[in-house]
């Protein structure tokens, strides 16, 4: 694992970096990933307009502030993602501004096809689902624990739609984009401050 994790973090990007190569990419007609299409470039541009959006807007709750500033150890954030992911354009907005609160939090994000050992690692229900939230050790590089893809509350909507439906749609994927509308960040930030909470607890 530390191998996976030490070649993904020199080929890793701060948020502005990373925002900055997927704009570059739809000026040129194209996505992140190893997989290129006229749905995924649609998709990307959405997520340019909801992170936009929510590096404007979003805030961090003041509960989750003190939470954050009593964080002692120093952390990395790595997180797999790609640019057209709608979860990820809700949720690495929340990274960052929480990132940013604290001395003791580097936030830093690869690209899920450029680093399949990495992804490898942390599958979801055997799926390569992102984005995935990796708490390392910043001195050691020991992973601490991880998050993703998704917050509960969306988890058991996507669930319950393919349980029913048998498929996740654009109906489905219109849904998820309504429920993070109306959660405004607050599901994300409580489960990684939690999260947090238990990491510096148990990482020794």
């Amino acid at each position: 694992m530390k191998v996976a994790v030490a070649e993904s973090l020199q080929k890793s990007h701060s948020y502005p970096k990373y925002r900055k190569i997927v704009s570059d990419l739809l000026l040129l007609g194209k996505v992140t990933g190893n997989e290129q299409s006229v749905e995924l470039i649609h998709y990307t541009q959405l997520n340019e307009v909801r992170m936009n959006r929510l590096d404007k807007k979003m805030v961090i709750s003041e509960e989750n502030i003190q939470k954050l500033l009593q964080i002692k150890k120093q952390y990395l954030w790595l997180v797999i993602s790609e640019g057209w992911c709608g979860d990820a354009g809700q949720i690495l907005p929340i990274l960052n501004k929480m990132a940013a609160i604290t001395p003791h939090i580097e936030l830093k994000i690869v690209f899920r096809d450029e680093n399949e050992g990495l992804m490898n690692l942390f599958l979801t229900n055997g799926s390569r689902s992102i984005p995935k939230l990796i708490v390392l050790d910043k001195d050691a590089k020991k992973t601490c624990g991880n998050w993703g893809p998704r917050p509960k509350g969306a988890t058991h909507l996507i669930t319950s739609y393919k349980r029913q439906y048998g498929k996740i749609d654009d109906t489905a994927k219109t849904e998820l984009q309504l429920w993070y509308l109306h959660d405004k960040g607050h599901s994300t930030q409580d489960e990684i401050v939690a999260l947090m909470a238990h990491v510096e607890s148990k990482c020794e």
